[in-house]
C-alpha cells in the first residue's frame, strides 16, 4: 500500500537524491512503530545517514529494541527547520520529511567500525554507544514531503507544498 499526502500530492520537479541530502544534513527524527500488542508508539531519536539508510542507537532494553523486531515495521518524520532569523519572530513550522520504512535490530556489536553506523559516535558519548543496540532503517516507497523544494511563502498553499518522490 502506497501513503499519499491526498489526492493531489505530486512531485514538483524534486528528487529522491535531494531529499536524501535533506536527511543527510539532519540528526534527529521521530520513529514510529507498533507494539506487538498493536498499540502505535514513537519517540525522538538521533539518527546517522548513509548509502540510502538510516542508523539509529538505542538502549539494548529499549522499548524500540523489544518492539521493532516484532513487525519490522517503522514510520519516520524528520523535520526540517526552515525560515533562519525570521522563524525567531514568527511561528514558522518545519518543513517535513515523512516515510515508511523496513527496519532491522542489530544485536549489540554486530556492527563493525568503520560501518555507516558507526558515525554515531559523534553525536552520543561512546560509552552509550558502546552499550546500544543499532537499529537500521531501509526506506521504502515514497519521501512524503511538505516544504521541502518550495519558498517559504509556497508553505502557505498546501497543493504546493506537499511532495511524493520515489526513496530509491
Amino acid at each position: 500500500m502506497v501513503e499519499t499526502h491526498g489526492p493531489a500530492a505530486v512531485d514538483f520537479g524534486l528528487a529522491g537524491e535531494q531529499v536524501w541530502r535533506q536527511i543527510a544534513k539532519r540528526s534527529f527524527a521521530v520513529l514510529s512503530y507498533v507494539t506487538p500488542a498493536g498499540e502505535p508508539r514513537s519517540s525522538g531519536v538521533v539518527y546517522t545517514a548513509a548509502r540510502h539508510r538510516l542508523y539509529v542507537a538505542v538502549a539494548p532494553e529499549s522499548w524500540k529494541a523489544l518492539h521493532i523486531p516484532a513487525t519490522g515495521r517503522v514510520a519516520v518524520t524528520i523535520p526540517v527547520r526552515r525560515g533562519g532569523l525570521l522563524s525567531l519572530l514568527l511561528p514558522i513550522p518545519p518543513a517535513t520529511i515523512s516515510f515508511h520504512a523496513r527496519a532491522v535490530v542489530h544485536p549489540r556489536g554486530s556492527l563493525a567500525d568503520g560501518s555507516p553506523a558507526s558515525e554515531l559516535a559523534a553525536l552520543m558519548p561512546a560509552e552509550r554507544l558502546a552499550n546500544c543496540r543499532i537499529v537500521e532503517i531501509f526506506p521504502e516507497g515514497y519521501f512524503l514531503t511538505y516544504g521541502i523544494g518550495t519558498s517559504l511563502r509556497a508553505m502557505r498553499d498546501p497543493a504546493v507544498a506537499r511532495g511524493r518522490v520515489p526513496t530509491t
